[in-house]
């Protein structure tokens, strides 16, 4: 009777911890989660200012332990990709150009066409913040601080900034294209009227 009792209670514990329980608990957290996601996307500056929060946070404990510098470093280069593709149209020109395809437009008759990033701005919000947060656990592991000499990476990181920037302004200028929507032409379904414009009641 005992064994017969042990047993039921083993069945029972099995059960609660059936791989079923917890792929349909995965599941709901991802919906949740994805849900929560969906609803933010409007919220343009109340993303921005989480992230602010975010990356606040980062700096402070960076600055208060001392160390970590690789791990910034890593973030640093990764923040500047990111922000190539957001500031990168979706088509690169250069390649319409060799192939003789559409192309942004250049003058003020060309046919009206909105600028589509390659990293459109949510994402690159959500990467940017997500890469935060995933630098900020890894400071709790101390097999991340690699003793590195900050000022020299400092100056690297810098470096590579400023010529990575200037190569894309270089591009933007060549190609004639801003990656900002203010002061643009936009298509109302009636005429194409400036983001200026639009902004002033009748």
């Amino acid at each position: 009777m005992e064994s017969g009792a042990a047993g039921v209670g083993g069945d029972d514990l099995s059960s609660t911890f059936h791989p079923s329980f917890v792929s349909e608990w995965s599941y709901a957290v991802s919906r949740r989660y994805q849900y929560l996601l969906d609803k933010s996307t409007p919220y343009v500056l109340r993303r921005w200012i989480a992230f602010g929060v975010i990356a606040g946070i980062y700096v402070i404990r960076v600055l208060f332990i001392q160390g970590f510098y690789i791990v910034s470093y890593g973030l640093g280069i990764y923040i500047l990709n990111l922000l190539i593709a957001f500031l990168s149209p979706q088509t690169d020109p250069e390649s319409e150009y060799i192939t003789d395809g559409p192309s942004l437009p250049t003058r003020g008759s060309d046919e009206f066409r909105p600028f589509v990033r390659r990293l459109p701005e949510f994402k690159f919000w959500y990467s940017i913040t997500k890469a935060f947060c995933i630098a900020f656990v890894m400071t709790f592991f101390g097999v991340f601080d690699v003793p590195v000499f900050w000022p020299v990476l400092l100056f690297y990181w810098l470096m590579l900034f400023t010529l990575t920037m200037k190569r894309q302004v270089l591009h933007m200028i060549k190609y004639k294209y801003v990656p900002v929507s203010f002061g643009k032409r936009r298509y109302t379904g009636k005429k194409v009227v400036s983001t200026d414009d639009a902004s002033i009641p009748n």
